[in-house]
């Protein structure tokens, strides 16, 4: 399982690229595709210039691959793939959805896109961010975002259904703000404004999903090699053509995280799960979703390494 953006942090897979022929090999391909030092802006770019979307998405999908890369190396053969948000862009890589030039092609298109949608919208009069629901079940959170649209309250969507009693919304900042008494009333323990970018996986992403497009279209996508799953409809994906469809959705819909782990749980031969790329948020998800298959850390070779020697 691959993380996404928010799990970066400087330093992220550069010991890959130090020690591992594969991982050497996608920081010199990404650098090219970039046009940029990938290793020197993992290492010394700042946490500032991380966070901004354009660099962010390559930078972290090049983590993502690299510790894949090195999974592979130490024998690892995944059974399936997954992954959260730009997560979702490696692990159609390593399903051989797409080539690993493609995939880097991709992301830095899709990231240039998004990053110039924030930027507008950060210009216009009409701020919007996102917030984390916190204690009201996934089902109820959605229906009262759906209830409130109807009675007037417009600009607020579910962008992220993270757990069973986690959810985040994206909007503007009015709707945010009103809906965040309304969740409170409701029975939310807290409601939390996050510090991201902007309104992913909602429709007031449209502009960037419009940019993104002609990119996505010239891209080729074949028919998963391993079982892959997808954030739009959280559920395992049959055919490249279908994965494509749902990339271009991708932008303006939900992350249904909770139901894409409830498929992987129940894969045949499934007896662990990995984060595979920085950060630990896809554990802690994973713990709240009670699947009771265990899922390690395997976003730094010594975690990598760690994973092996246990395993005997």
């Amino acid at each position: 399982m691959f993380p996404g953006q928010g799990a970066q942090y400087q330093g992220m897979g550069v010991d890959f690229e130090e020690t591992s022929g594969e991982g050497k090999a996608l920081f010199n391909l990404a650098s090219a595709i970039m046009g940029t030092d990938m290793g020197d802006l993992l290492r010394n770019g700042s946490a500032e210039t991380l966070k901004r979307t354009d660099l962010s998405q390559p930078a972290i999908t090049l983590a993502n691959l690299a510790a894949a890369a090195y999974l592979g190396e130490r024998g690892v053969k995944p059974a399936g793939c997954a992954g959260f948000s730009l997560g979702e862009y490696a692990a159609l890589a390593i399903a051989q959805v797409i080539s690993i030039e493609d995939c880097f092609k991709l992301v830095k298109a899709r990231g240039e896109a998004m990053q110039a949608a924030i930027d507008r919208i950060r210009a216009g009069a009409d701020a919007s961010g996102m917030a984390a629901i916190l204690g009201l079940p996934s089902e109820q959170t959605e229906q009262l975002i759906a209830a409130w649209r109807n009675e007037g309250l417009t600009g607020l969507y579910a962008a992220n259904l993270n757990a069973p009693c986690q959810v985040v919304a994206a909007g503007t900042a009015k709707a945010l703000k009103e809906a965040a008494e309304r969740f409170k009333k409701a029975g939310a323990r807290r409601v939390i404004p996050l510090a991201v970018a902007g309104p992913f996986h909602s429709p007031l992403m449209a502009e960037a999903q419009e940019r993104f497009a002609p990119a996505l279209e010239k891209t080729a996508f074949h028919d998963p090699h391993i079982p892959f799953y997808a954030n739009v409809s959280g559920a395992r994906v049959s055919s490249g053509a279908e994965a494509k469809a749902l990339a271009l959705r991708h932008i303006v819909e939900p992350v249904r995280w909770t139901d894409e782990e409830s498929a992987i749980a129940a894969q045949s031969g499934v007896t662990a799960a990995l984060e595979t790329g920085p950060g630990a948020v896809l554990r802690g998800l994973w713990k709240e979703s009670g699947a009771r298959i265990p899922c390690f850390a395997a976003g730094k070779k010594a975690e990598i390494d760690m994973i092996d020697t246990a395993a005997g």
